[in-house]
């Protein structure tokens, strides 16, 4: 999982620039919106460290190398506009970035298949890549 730090700067960012559905974070919820609404579910799901510099102890700096996934839940029989749409927004909002610490780089496009379809909701989701540096 991501530090609080990562998890932190993504919400601010998502709370300030994302507009086009509610923005859940992971185990927030457990129940989908009862009008069949769609959202957004931020995960993390692999986060690796590593040593990146040797100095003095409590002066080296370390580096988390891991994945903002945004998972979007798209009310079923909507086409694909609303998913291009959203998925696109988000890409284009993490694309590339620097914000709090956290460096982010290019984005994976969405997956359209037979496994999208998930009750209600047709969902997709994008990774992106980030690097956060910290001192240990």
């Amino acid at each position: 999982m991501a530090q609080k730090a990562v998890i932190d700067a993504v919400a601010d960012r998502l709370a300030a620039y994302w507009t086009l559905c509610p923005v859940w974070e992971a185990n927030t919820v457990t129940q989908p919106p009862a009008d069949g609404s769609g959202y957004l579910e931020i995960q993390y799901p692999v986060t690796n460290s590593q040593q990146i510099s040797i100095g003095a102890p409590g002066q080296n700096w370390l580096r988390d190398e891991g994945v903002i996934r945004a998972v979007f839940h798209i009310e079923s029989g909507t086409g694909l506009s609303v998913a291009s749409t959203w998925s696109d927004t988000f890409a284009a909002l993490f694309r590339l970035k620097q914000f709090d610490g956290v460096q982010t780089w290019a984005p994976s496009s969405p997956a359209v298949d037979d496994d999208n379809d998930n009750g209600n909701y047709f969902v997709v989701s994008v990774a992106v890549p980030y690097w956060f540096d910290y001192l240990g």
